[in-house]
């Protein structure tokens, strides 16, 4: 009889799984679009809920859309929860949040099979609008079950496209009875792909993650005056999109000055009216900045704030910042990080 330690996930029913979900949603060129609260993503929650059920575990769904399957342990304990999300970017990857829910799926079917049973129940979460592409910010279901942020302003949240949350979650029939954060975990481990080109690089396959970088988002509204490009002298212009573009770069600049682990992004720029003879009266960008050490990250956010101001002084131009995102870093508890490398090595990973 196999013992716990000796039992071996099924990789190539994982695959098909993670095919099968990779359907939901697919684009001509290979990636996947579901979009938190979509119909795809009803879609693709109903396969993930079906699957879960063949299983016979334990389903329940919160009032912010979580998903939470259950197997039962020997004891009356707190459950060990694993699990990721399953929206995706606009063109997001078939791994991406999947992988994670998927493969704590594979392990629930790999103890069914082996009639294994644990002390502590175990829990497959998948958590709602992880990716923060359709509704700000991103990680609210894991937020709002973690007590970040209250069901009722959940819930009133509106999408890039119109409908509130609350709205949202009803149309597609996932708004769930269940208090989020009702299913309090020992412990939480998550599989989730890397998202960067590090492992790869270094021709490593698994890595054991520390800790959470810090992150910071805001939205950046630069406001100047719109006149014709042709007649108006440089001296004499109040630009836009010059002020957008001093923008890009000093993040950049900023993020490889700090060095380290600091990096910086402008993921969004709009330009109003838009037009090839017109100077931009308005630009609309987004800052992600984002460090593990949040005195690091705060220092980031001061420096930004500075340029801002004097941007604003020099080129005769309006700025206002609005808070889209903060978090603030994790340090992960060592037992379970060690857990993880201890078990890599055993696999020769």
């Amino acid at each position: 009889m196999s013992t716990l330690a000796t039992l071996r996930i099924n990789g190539r029913r994982l695959m098909e799984q993670i095919e099968a979900l990779g359907h939901v949603g697919a684009l001509e060129d290979g990636s996947v679009c579901r979009l938190a609260l979509t119909d795809e993503d009803r879609r693709g929650r109903d396969l993930a809920v079906s699957w879960m059920r063949e299983l016979d575990l334990d389903v329940r769904i919160d009032r912010v859309g979580n998903i939470v399957g259950m197997r039962e342990g020997t004891e009356v304990l707190p459950p060990v929860m694993t699990g990721s999300h399953i929206d995706t970017v606009a063109t997001g990857g078939k791994f991406d949040g999947a992988y994670g829910v998927l493969a704590g799926l594979e392990l629930m079917r790999t103890l069914n099979e082996a009639a294994a049973r644990t002390r502590h129940p175990l829990a497959v979460a998948v958590f709602t609008n992880e990716e923060g592409v359709r509704f700000h910010p991103d990680m609210l279901g894991s937020l709002v079950y973690a007590g970040g942020l209250g069901v009722e302003d959940a819930w009133a949240i509106r999408a890039t496209d119109g409908p509130s949350l609350g709205e949202a979650l009803a149309r597609i029939g996932y708004a769930g009875p269940m208090a989020p954060g009702a299913i309090v975990p020992h412990a939480f481990v998550e599989l989730h792909i890397e998202q960067g080109p590090i492992l790869d690089a270094e021709g490593g396959c698994l890595g054991a993650v520390g800790n959470l970088q810090g992150i910071s988002w805001q939205e950046v509204t630069i406001r100047g005056a719109a006149n014709h490009a042709g007649t108006t002298p440089m001296p004499m212009r109040r630009d836009a999109a010059h002020g957008a573009a001093r923008t890009v770069c000093f993040v950049r600049d900023l993020a490889q000055e700090i060095g380290g682990a600091q990096v910086g992004t402008v993921g969004s720029l709009q330009l109003a009216p838009n037009l090839i003879n017109v100077i931009p009266r308005e630009a609309v960008l987004t800052v992600d900045l984002r460090n593990p050490d949040d005195t690091v990250l705060k220092d980031a956010e001061r420096r930004l704030d500075t340029f801002l101001r004097g941007l604003a002084d020099r080129e005769g131009l309006e700025i206002q910042t609005r808070r889209l995102a903060r978090f603030e870093p994790v340090v992960f508890d060592q037992r379970i990080v060690s857990a993880i490398q201890e078990a890599a090595d055993l696999l020769g990973q």
